[in-house]
This record gives structure tokens, C-alpha cells and sequence, in this order.
């Protein structure tokens, strides 16, 4: 791995509300880390390689904690319809066809190269209830160097027929899942209950027990519509909120948990949450796709619950990040128009730290260019119009309102750059 030196415009989130700018700078790769960051280059380093993007903006790249990676191929597909019925028609017998290797293959490797495409290094991704598929993810994600929790599905109730696992097959199938992939590298094995609808209490309990054995995370959907809650508490009675499942089993102790959408929280959900460390995942085109609500993103911030950013594929129609960061500073103004009380506007600041350093923070330093982070990275040009100039700040902006991957010049992991097939 070489050394060099990248010179442009640097910008990374210092805080969850303060973006660090540094123009016309130099940042310092050494190992595949970020070695610091100068006004002007110290001499020691000048005999380095330089890579010079001139006015390039050079941020971190994104971290994406809510993906199905399975539904890739529908996205933007039966957008008019509400959640279950949207499950039923077309998501349950999409996932369906994993069964098939040669399908899955085709899915998968399209999701690898999308992802990279739009400068999506770090990622929480769900597949279907097909080991050997899963097993195909989790290798195409590592081949590429790439950050990701992989997790293979666990649905043992209330699914249809052809998605419906035994408790014991389950289980069976998802601690194979955990002994052949944990300890890998930079791809890990997660736990991936649906949802609490679709996963019986002994269910629930064997994964815990799981958890406790490889000493592994969860990733799942909660508290996302109405409807939602109180369905799950119906057929969870001895339970006081949908977090609490996931907590009396056990399943909160052992690695990271990252909760998908986060839209109701109880006072208990709360609780639980901020106790356990969990991060919750905005993901705002899904929401409004499928009319879940909108998450009270600026006042669960207030609350100090550490709110990261999914694109949440297939419920989102796009695989770009970016593009969820503008989407979440307008859904908080509409939140705030209509929900006055209790409820404000996230702000840009806000939003890029929810899909760069939040994310990241569930992985291994990634999601921000301060000294020993890894230079996981992107530089972004041609956001700029002929005779007017932008600051750094506001050509990021613009790149997540209205940019795309023809803006994305240079994308680097671990220091190495990514060259991206024709």
C-alpha cells in the first residue's frame, strides 16, 4: 500500500452539528490512514506521491446502515401501494427467487458495483432467508474491500409459506451463518430478525443465545408504522415495548444494534435504546414511499439517540446515500410544519453526519478524514457553474440535492483507489 498526499478542498463532520472545512489543503495517507491534514505541506512529506484535484472536495465516504439488498431489483417498483400490501405483492416472492443461485448472483454483484458506484463503502445489509446466497453477499462485499454487515434473515412467523423457516432450521442456519463468516476481515456476520411479527418468541430467545455465543450485533426494523407497534405488542403480550423484546432476549449485549427507521418510539423505546448504544437508521425516501411517517429526527437528536442514514433499497428507489441526506432536511421540515410541537429542522450539518460519521461509527474507524481514520474517500467535482464559485460546504450540499456518481472523480478504501468497471 503506497503513501501520497491528496491536495483539494477537505470537509468531514467534526461534530453531529459542525462540519470541519479545510481549503486548499493536503491530506496525508500513510498506511491506508489518515496522517493529518495541512495548510501547507510539511517538508517531510513533500517527496510523497501528490494527487492533485485542485478545487476537488475531498469528503469521507458514505455509510449506509439499512439496506435489503435482495430488493435491488425493485426498487422504485409498486411505489403506490402501502407497506404490507407492497410485502406481499411484490417483495415476499421477489425474495423468493434467492433460491436460486444464478439469480442471486446476477442481484448481488449489480448491488456491489451500484454501491461503490455511488460511494457507498460501509454498509448494513440484509439478504433473505437463503444461506447460500447470503454466503454469495458477504464474499462479493469482501472481494472488494468494502465495510458491511451482512446478515442472513430470520422469519419463522406470519410470512408466507415459500419464506417461512422452521425455529429450528433457523437457527440451525444462522449459527452456520456466524461460525463460517465471523472474524473475516472487514465484512462481519449480524443478526437479522425482520422484524419482531415475523420471529417467534423461541426464535427471539435462540438468538440471543447466538449473540452471546459469537458475540455478534442485530440489525432489524423497528417501531416503523403504527400499525407496526401494535401488532408486535398483540403478539409479544408480556412485553412493554417492541425494544424490550430485543432486550430480554439478549440480543442488545453483544455488538452493535442498529434499528431500522425508529418512527413511534415508546418512552421505553427510548430508554432501551440510549442505555444499549444502539444506532438508529433514517430512511426517508422508504418512509414516504410506503406512508410509514417521518421520523422526528431533529428530536430524537436532542434526545442524544445517534440517528445514522439507510437508503433502505428496495423501499427507497435509489441507492444513493447522498441523496437521503437532502431528502431527511426536507422530510424535518415538513415534520416541523405539521407536527410544530416538539419537532425542528435537521440541518445539512445534521444530515451529512448521520451518513458519514454516524454510520461509520458502527464499524472500524471509517466516516470521517480526522488524523487515524482510515482514507475511505471520495472527491467530488463539476458541482460548480460556469463564472460562480461554491464553498466547499455548498458543493457538498448541492452534490446531495442534486448531483449524482458522474460527480464522484476519485473514490479511495484503506488508501487504495477504486477503478470502477466500464
Amino acid at each position: 500500500m503506497s503513501d501520497f498526499v491528496c491536495h483539494g478542498d477537505i470537509m468531514y463532520s467534526e461534530t453531529v452539528e459542525k462540519l470541519k472545512v479545510c481549503e486548499d489543503s493536503y491530506l496525508v495517507v500513510q498506511d491506508g490512514f489518515v496522517e493529518g491534514i495541512y495548510e501547507t505541506l510539511p517538508e517531510k512529506f513533500q517527496g510523497m506521491e501528490l494527487k492533485d484535484y485542485g478545487r476537488g472536495l475531498i469528503i469521507p465516504a458514505f455509510s449506509d446502515l439499512h439496506i435489503h439488498a435482495s430488493q435491488f431489483v425493485q426498487r422504485g417498483v409498486g411505489m403506490d401501494k402501502l407497506l404490507f400490501d407492497w410485502l406481499n405483492d411484490y417483495t415476499f416472492p421477489q425474495e423468493a427467487r434467492f433460491a436460486s443461485m444464478d439469480y442471486a448472483k446476477n442481484v448481488y454483484d449489480q448491488v456491489v458495483t451500484e454501491l461503490l458506484r455511488q460511494g457507498t463503502f460501509h454498509a448494513s445489509l440484509f439478504t433473505t432467508i437463503h444461506y447460500d446466497a447470503s454466503d454469495y453477499l458477504f464474499h462479493a462485499l469482501a472481494d472488494k474491500g468494502m465495510y458491511a454487515y451482512v446478515g442472513k434473515v430470520n422469519m419463522d412467523m406470519n410470512s408466507p409459506e415459500y419464506l417461512c423457516e422452521t425455529t429450528e432450521e433457523s437457527l440451525k442456519q444462522t449459527e452456520r451463518f456466524l461460525a463460517e463468516h465471523q472474524g473475516k476481515g472487514t465484512v462481519q456476520p449480524i443478526l437479522t430478525p425482520r422484524f419482531a411479527p415475523t420471529c417467534s418468541e423461541p426464535l427471539m430467545k435462540g438468538l440471543g443465545e447466538l449473540a452471546a455465543k459469537y458475540h455478534c450485533g442485530l440489525q432489524t426494523h423497528l417501531v416503523e408504522s403504527l400499525a407496526e407497534v401494535k401488532w408486535t405488542l398483540e403478539l409479544f403480550p408480556g412485553y412493554g415495548s417492541d425494544a424490550e423484546i430485543y432486550e430480554r432476549n439478549g440480543l442488545l449485549e453483544h455488538g452493535p444494534s442498529i434499528f431500522a427507521h425508529y418512527i413511534f418510539p415508546s418512552q421505553a423505546d427510548l430508554d432501551i435504546v440510549r442505555k444499549a448504544g444502539s444506532v438508529t437508521v433514517h430512511c426517508p425516501d422508504a418512509t414516504t414511499n410506503i406512508t410509514a411517517g417521518i421520523m422526528p429526527a431533529k428530536a430524537l437528536s436532542e434526545k442524544e439517540i445517534p440517528i445514522a442514514m439507510g437508503c433502505d433499497i428496495g423501499g427507497g428507489q435509489h441507492a444513493a446515500v447522498y441523496r437521503q441526506v437532502a431528502r431527511a432536511v426536507q422530510l424535518s421540515k415538513l415534520k416541523e410544519f405539521y407536527e410544530p410541537e416538539g419537532n425542528g429542522r435537521v440541518t445539512f450539518a445534521q444530515a451529512f453526519h448521520m451518513a458519514t460519521k454516524a454510520g461509520g461509527s458502527v464499524f472500524d474507524r471509517v466516516g470521517s478524514l480526522e488524523k487515524g481514520y482510515r482514507f475511505n474517500a471520495l472527491v467530488l467535482d463539476g458541482l460548480e457553474d460556469a463564472g460562480f464559485t461554491l464553498s466547499p460546504e455548498e458543493r457538498a450540499e448541492r452534490f446531495c440535492y442534486g448531483g449524482d456518481d458522474r460527480n464522484i472523480i476519485g473514490r479511495f478504501i484503506d488508501g487504495k483507489e477504486i477503478v470502477l468497471p466500464e
